[in-house]
């Protein structure tokens, strides 16, 4: 489906839960959130329906989301019925990677092609920092697990945060020499409940082309990432830039909220309901919220946050 300003409506970002086994400062406060009742989020039908209606109207990728999609019971399930969908081509997760080792072979066997594990940083005690309760042991446990299973395509996510791991820029680049896998520098976006993070922790991503000057272009694969790579690496680095580059021009996608609600946007807090809608009314809300999708997402800064609504674990990264 066309949105109103010619954008091809062809990606879902499905987050499954708002949970999360991790704290990470920038996606959810440290005493975790109010846990919706079973009632007022989606049933594994509901997420089904909503993936056959998206892909009705030329959605070919979904991208399981959360919160940490992991922790969801029946996520193997859920995955399982979105690869069989008709019309989904690709079927990816974001993860923190921990439970990987344990439900990484089912997944892999119940469709899922691709994953994106979020890698901060190297050092044990940032990591421990940065995600309040999680080890880096964990971490590379569950990105090792990936690589050893085969899955179609690895990416590690690092946010650029001043400060903090700007100093691991290169380490974490040369992961790519070690692994058969990318890594993606993303700028820190300025959500809702990001408060701790001064001005100074908001860098560019052309911090990482300062660091790193022998980066090859490389060429690019239509997504939102500008990618390079290291001479003699394995796989590519991928620069994304919400706010100093943006792409709204050419956004492709739409999000559903585990508590049922399109967001035609990240940072828009216009929200198009769905729980409990028969199939008719969910494309009409479907419809709606892609014919709403706004031309670009407002301006974002360090002092300028994103008009969501709702914390990053509430919507899906």
């Amino acid at each position: 489906m066309i949105d109103s300003y010619g954008r091809k409506i062809t990606y879902l970002r499905l987050s499954v839960t708002e949970l999360c086994n991790l704290r990470c400062r920038y996606c959810m406060p440290a005493e975790g959130i109010c846990k919706h009742s079973h009632a007022e989020t989606l049933t594994e039908d509901e997420m089904i329906q909503a993936v056959e209606v998206a892909a009705e109207l030329g959605v070919n990728k979904v991208r399981i989301t959360g919160g940490e999609p992991l922790v969801k019971k029946n996520i193997v399930s859920i995955c399982r019925r979105a690869a069989q969908v008709e019309g989904i081509r690709d079927l990816a997760i974001t993860t923190n990677g921990v439970l990987l080792p344990v439900l990484g072979k089912d997944l892999k066997e119940a469709g899922v092609r691709r994953l994106n594990i979020s890698l901060d940083t190297l050092d044990e005690a940032k990591y421990a920092y940065i995600t309040r309760i999680g080890t880096l042991e964990q971490a590379m446990a569950g990105i090792e697990t990936a690589i050893d299973l085969g899955f179609e395509k690895v990416k590690l996510n690092a946010v650029l945060i001043g400060g903090f791991n700007d100093d691991e820029i290169k380490p974490l680049a040369e992961l790519t020499k070690k692994y058969p896998l990318d890594m993606r520098f993303i700028e820190m976006m300025p959500m809702y409940d990001s408060g701790d993070f001064k001005e100074a922790s908001f860098i560019p991503y052309t911090r990482v082309l300062e660091v790193l000057p022998e980066l090859e272009k490389v060429e690019q694969d239509g997504g939102v990432a500008s990618l390079y790579r290291l001479p003699g690496a394995q796989g590519n680095i991928g620069l994304i830039s919400p706010i100093n580059a943006h792409f709204c021009g050419s956004c492709n996608r739409i999000r559903l909220t585990s508590d049922g609600k399109l967001k035609p946007c990240l940072h828009s807090n216009a929200e198009y309901p769905i729980k409990g809608l028969d199939k008719a009314g969910m494309i009409k809300q479907f419809e709606a919220a892609i014919m709403g999708k706004p031309q670009w997402h407002g301006e974002l800064n360090a002092t300028e946050r994103s008009k969501a609504g709702r914390n990053m674990n509430q919507i899906g990264g």
